[in-house]
């Protein structure tokens, strides 16, 4: 880069893309360039039209670039003015342009409208501090070379994926795992805790991933690595400790100017930008808004299934219709099973969420019109959306009456006598209420959203699993984070778990992998920090009232949404998974799950046979082990076994 006074100004940049690098903090070796060039090539799909690289020394970033804003000029690395600082980075920073004013007034010279370069001049007025001044969704790193330090960085709630090695005094870092399997010192050593929490949860919860030596940078962390070692610090947290007193009118119009804000934002874009559309009401509202804000038709997308109980495809076509939307629609059939190899290799390690099916067909849909989608994701976790949360307060209510020492034996009894019967009506499932009501809050809500394959766990795992493990228990992590929130309240609590595990590690993942196996750029307005925070100070009462989930959302966006969309039942991206077992997917299921090669004592071939012909013989549903293991199946084979 030029560093003449007269350097043009470029039209603004976003970055979205994939990064990589290695720092050789503990040791004299020059960074192997052409591992760093493989480690950024196997995420090529993250950022299909440009590449780039700054290796010096013992250090090197890379970059690939997916074009959204200053198609022609948005090259990286990006250097402060004397190159002494220099920056790879993926995202959207929205607040960029008042932070441009701020680092300009302290006498910086910015060569762009870059985001990107705003970051390097904020990093050199407030060094690591910077990180929480941003708006957006990002991961970047920034090498000083003045100090020695590089700076690793995730978003709030962790949109853009960032792992990372520590092995033998090297640092190396990329925006997917199989970045760093590129690299020769980060072995492929299976990590048996990791495995246990898979079982558990159906993805690996942060920090853990499935290797060993390979971590996740949590959301709302940095990492800061010197020539002295590498240091984690968190710098952002939900915070549910201080509910404020407001009508809910008041809510309504403070709720309802952060989400148009929100997508305001979200709508900057030099390629075609549309979203995705279920008929649900979090997209909904987003495309509602889009609308107004635009002030033309919005480009949706969504999918259905040939099985109608499962397809939502009408009412998001009604609703498109109704705004005159440029819609576009396509339906999945069974055939759609052939995606999930795919997917093993995308999404790098076993991840189990069956609706990662559908989230790549809608993002194929999407990719033929646009480049940007905006999504509406995160409007459950924030606004108490998913029925679990009734349950657990129902089963409050009966724990305020029902002292410990009593709820655990008459409970815990009953419990255990009692029926599975899956097989009659859902209030009739009472086993799985009669277990919950015998445990404590945290291990009672644990239970009623993992129980079922934590149940499964122990009959699953292999003895030489199980040897390994030495007692350790997947609940573990989510007590950590249980114990963590800074509330009393029990709803809130919940809410906090879900949003640092399951939204961080399993619908945040699902998004951004399918996404990104087809280079489309997915943005999340309802989880903008500040839509999150403003959510997190309205009293629990609000969300959760009479049984009934998200109702002030609801009311919220009832002054721009007919009130179909408010009433009609929550359904979501359901695979049909039980028939495709049965059907379509069942060679391809047998081949891996009875495979004599694939007998490593890492699962009971006992137990997976006994699953499977429960579930062929329709006896029981083993829909959710049996998707968890032929997920870790097809993941073992293509990256352990090659």
């Amino acid at each position: 880069l030029s560093t003449s006074p007269d350097f043009p100004r470029l039209p603004q940049t976003f970055s979205m893309c994939g990064i990589t690098g290695i720092y050789n903090y503990a040791t004299e070796q020059p960074v192997n360039e052409p591992v760093l060039r493989r480690m950024t090539d196997v995420i090529a799909h993250r950022g299909p039209d440009d590449d780039g690289f700054y290796v010096t020394g013992k250090v090197g970033l890379g970059h690939r670039r997916l074009s959204i804003i200053d198609v022609a000029g948005g090259h990286q690395p990006i250097f402060n003015e004397d190159g002494t600082v220099a920056i790879v980075f993926n995202g959207e920073i929205y607040n960029y342009k008042e932070l441009a004013k701020l680092v300009e007034a302290r006498g910086h010279t910015l060569r762009t409208h870059s985001d990107t370069e705003t970051i390097v001049h904020l990093y050199e007025e407030f060094g690591e501090e910077c990180v929480a001044m941003l708006r957006g969704m990002f991961a970047f790193a920034i090498w000083d070379a003045r100090n020695h330090t590089l700076l690793l960085a995730r978003d709030r709630v962790g949109k853009k994926p960032l792992y990372y090695a520590d092995v033998k005094g090297v640092c190396a870092f990329g925006s997917e795992l199989k970045c760093l399997l590129q690299h020769p010192l980060v072995p492929r050593v299976l990590n048996e805790q990791a495995v246990s929490d898979y079982f558990t949860y159906q993805y690996v919860p942060a920090p853990k991933t499935i290797f060993k030596d390979i971590r996740k940078l949590r959301a709302g962390h940095y990492l800061v690595v010197t020539p002295l070692g590498v240091r984690a610090q968190q710098y952002w947290d939900i915070d549910f400790s201080q509910p404020e007193m407001r009508s809910e009118e008041e809510w309504c119009g403070a709720l309802l100017d952060a989400l148009r804000e929100a997508v305001d934002v979200r709508l900057m874009s030099e390629v075609p930008l549309g979203a995705f559309l279920s008929g649900g009401v979090d997209s909904s509202a987003v495309v509602k808004l889009m609308s107004e804000l635009t002030g033309r038709p919005v480009v949706t997308a969504s999918i259905g299934f040939t099985e109608e109980k499962y397809s939502e495809a009408a009412d998001a076509r009604a609703f498109a219709e109704s705004l005159q939307c440029d819609h576009h629609e396509r339906i999945v059939n069974p055939r759609a099973v052939e995606v999930v190899e795919k997917l093993a290799w995308h999404y790098d390690e076993p991840f189990a969420d069956a609706s990662a099916v559908p989230t790549f067909y809608v993002s194929q849909a999407a990719r033929e019109f646009v480049t940007v989608a905006l999504s509406g994701d995160g409007g459950d976790e924030s606004f108490a959306g998913y029925r679990r949360y009734a349950f657990d307060a129902a089963e409050n209510r009966v724990r305020a009456f029902a002292p410990a020492a009593l709820r655990r034996p008459v409970f815990g009894a009953l419990a255990a006598v009692y029926p599975k019967a899956d097989w009659l009506p859902q209030p009739l499932r009472a086993k799985a209420t009669l277990k919950n009501l015998s445990l404590d809050p945290a291990a009672g809500y644990f239970t009623s959203v993992y129980g079922a394959m934590a149940n499964e766990r122990a009959a699953l795992l292999g003895s030489d699993v199980r040897r390994a493990l030495n007692g350790y228990n997947p609940f573990d992590v989510f007590l950590e984070h249980y114990q963590r929130a800074n509330t009393d309240d029990p709803l809130s609590r919940a809410q906090y778990v879900d949003i640092k595990t399951y939204l961080t590690d399993d619908i945040l993942v699902k998004v951004d992998r399918a996404s990104m196996a087809v280079s489309l750029e997915v943005r999340c307005p309802l989880l903008d920090h500040r839509v999150m925070e403003l959510a997190a100070r309205m009293p629990s009462s609000l969300k959760l009232k009479q049984g009934a989930g998200k109702y002030i959302f609801k009311r919220t966006v009832s002054r721009i949404l007919p009130q179909e969309i408010l009433t009609r039942r929550k359904q979501g991206f359901v695979l049909p998974v039980a028939e495709w077992l049965r059907s379509g997917l069942r060679a391809l299921a047998e081949s891996l799950l009875f495979d004599t090669s694939a007998q490593d004592g890492l699962l009971e071939a006992a137990h997976v046979k006994h699953l499977w012909q429960q579930h062929q013989n329709k006896r029981r549903d083993y829909t959710r082990p049996l998707w968890t293991i032929l997920m870790f199946r097809l993941w073992q084979r293509r990256f352990l076994q090659g």
